[in-house]
């Protein structure tokens, strides 16, 4: 599979998961834009899968929902189905 195209899949059950967490934690995007430096507009792009977030920004995000970095990755994904052509 091309890489593009498991990144797309990677990166929309990160945003679901960000979104579930997210709603744990607070109403809105708007609010974690508040809450935080975040920009809601660019916040809105990871949690729409359409952001591909550095390490920096993924200690920001685990910060502001008070989670562990790790939690952000806690979703499935099968790296065998979705292997990368190399």
């Amino acid at each position: 599979m091309d890489s593009k195209e498991v990144l797309k899949i990677y990166m929309t059950r990160f945003s679901e998961n960000l979104n579930r967490i997210r709603e744990e934690k607070y109403e809105t995007m708007h609010d974690v834009g508040t809450n935080s430096s975040f920009d809601p507009s660019n916040y809105n792009k990871f949690e729409k899968g359409k952001g591909n977030p550095t390490l920096e920004t993924i200690l920001k995000l685990a910060s502001v929902m008070q989670i562990d970095p790790k939690d952000l990755f806690d979703f499935d994904f099968d790296i065998k189905k979705h292997k990368i052509e190399m």
